[in-house]
């Protein structure tokens, strides 16, 4: 788009191989990744605003945020305030991408609980399509309209969010987070479509409230405790904050932002239109992953895509080193079309895997008490690791003797390799359990490896029946939490709520573990 250089190229100087003026790599890569930087804002942002505001008014006020900075864009004229708009569009997508994921992790049954998360990566694949077919449409519009338009329309996503969101109430964890049982109660029944005496939702609740009871006998919800040494939690940062961050050293965005660049400076003809098959696959092979993730479990997805991904990104650079020379001035070679093939590959598999899996380990794998605060710091470790992924391409790409080309893959496919080792080491298995089964897991079950063959035996609910077990839990509390082993809890004001509990005959019901509700 001329018109979108001429208004916003900060150096006149720069042009491109025809003498018209064109972004210079310091323009290219502080538009692109303010957007990044905003996210890491905002996802530090998230965490206190979800955890004392609710989740769904935290994502409520960052839509409005987004629709606020699209229109700081639409509205640019210049620079500075098409980067403001950037900056505050980046704010909103950050506090999203902790929120949307944590919203979905606490609302959706165990069983279709991975499919749903996978629906937050596959409907950014799809935004991620629209917008680029958006940018072909108008990319040969000789106004501001050819830049414009597709800025305009973020607006569209962004308010059918927030009509979702008026619509859905909060989260029952949320709310049993606070104390609002009966509340809590409430929006169990609506997400589960059963009235709230039905035996299946009685246990759940309580279930969820015995949980998070427990989990507040073993210390406070801080910063601090998600980086404790030796525990359970402390592991599961790890955990969290290594698979947002390797999620962005497989490269994906490298191709996602600069495909057009790269693709270009390597000879393949049509550069743009090969970019746009990349984004189709990306959004089209999201759906495998969706489907598979549930029965192949979250750990064999993860390490078959970084397999994968790893030996076609090595392939990739392979190629690029034995035929740098050539390839730049034979569009259509052969050693152009083994590098779009691999390329395909490589966005194939990331896209049926670490697209939508690490957001769904992540969401699922931190205890209620701390979720926000976990996943807030883990997906801050993704977005520092996105800004610097979006701002360092237009100087690795660039044209020299010390430039990296497509031997950058060497690096990329290196951390894929690398991720597979993490995975068996860190990545517990988590398919077909309940948030509360999966904090069990963590309590019970030491190494990773072994997490496939564990089998839950016990709930929080028999648990604080009993009294609590004091082998789970520091002695001088157990007495404590006996005497707390009532369903009741109390509000922010100190003023109690009510508690929904089964009849007798719930009381002494199998553990949760051996539930399977078909609702």
């Amino acid at each position: 788009m001329s018109v979108f250089k001429d208004h916003f190229s900060t150096n006149q100087s720069c042009k491109d191989d025809q003498g018209h003026i064109d972004l210079c790599p310091s323009d290219s890569s502080l538009i692109v990744a303010i957007l990044s930087g905003g996210a890491v804002i905002g996802a530090l942002v998230a965490a206190p605003s979800g955890d004392s505001i609710g989740r769904r008014k935290t994502l409520l006020a960052a839509v409005t945020t987004f629709c606020v900075g699209a229109i700081f864009q639409i509205c640019a004229r210049a620079t500075p305030m098409l980067l403001v708009g950037r900056l505050l569009a980046g704010v909103a997508v950050g506090a999203i991408s902790v929120l949307v994921p944590l919203y979905q992790s606490e609302t959706a049954p165990k069983w279709i609980r991975g499919t749903i998360i996978c629906m937050y990566q596959f409907s950014i694949t799809v935004g991620i399509l629209t917008a680029t077919t958006i940018n072909v449409g108008t990319s040969n519009i000789d106004s501001d309209a050819a830049y414009r338009i597709p800025l305009g329309l973020q607006l569209v996503p962004g308010l059918i969010l927030a009509s979702g969101i008026l619509y859905l109430p909060e989260t029952p964890r949320f709310l049993v987070k606070k104390g609002r049982l009966v509340e809590a109660g409430m929006s169990l029944s609506r997400f589960r479509r059963l009235d709230m005496t039905h035996p299946a939702l009685v246990d759940e609740l309580q279930e969820i409230i015995a949980n998070h009871q427990y989990e507040l006998t073993l210390g406070h919800d801080t910063y601090k405790a998600l980086f404790a040494r030796n525990s359970s939690l402390g592991r599961r940062t790890m955990t969290g904050c290594g698979l947002q961050m390797l999620q962005q050293l497989t490269g994906i965005n490298f191709v996602m932002y600069y495909g057009t660049t790269f693709f270009s400076n390597a000879g393949v003809n049509k550069p743009f239109l090969t970019n746009l098959a990349m984004i189709i696959i990306n959004c089209v092979c999201t759906v495998p992953g969706l489907i598979v993730i549930e029965s192949w479990g979250r750990r064999k997805l993860l390490m078959a895509g970084a397999l994968g991904m790893g030996v076609s990104q090595m392939l990739i650079a392979a190629v690029y080193s034995a035929t740098e020379d050539k390839m730049e001035n034979t569009h259509g070679g052969a050693a152009n079309i083994v590098l779009v093939v691999f390329c395909a590959l490589n966005v194939f598999f990331y896209a049926s895997s670490w697209g939508p899996v690490a957001w769904v380990v992540t969401s699922e794998i931190f205890p209620l008490k701390v979720r926000a605060k976990a996943m807030s710091v883990s997906t801050t470790a993704n977005w520092l690791l996105n800004f610097g992924v979006a701002y360092a391409p237009p100087y690795i790409l660039g044209r020299g003797a010390n430039a990296f080309g497509l031997k950058i893959f060497f690096i990329w496919g290196s951390c894929c390799l690398l991720s597979i080792a993490f995975v068996w080491l860190m990545v517990y298995e988590t398919s077909k359990m309940t948030l509360e089964q999966i904090d069990e897991m963590y309590e019970r079950v030491r190494h990773a490896w072994e997490s496939p063959g564990f089998n839950p035996t016990w709930s929080f609910q028999q648990m604080q029946n009993a009294g609590w077990d004091a082998n789970a839990q520091p002695e001088q509390q157990a007495g404590d939490a006996h005497s707390a082993s009532n369903a009741n809890s109390t509000d922010d004001e100190g003023h109690e709520t009510a508690t929904i509990r089964p009849d007798n005959s719930h009381g002494s019901t199998a553990p949760m573990a051996n539930l399977d509700f078909s609702y």
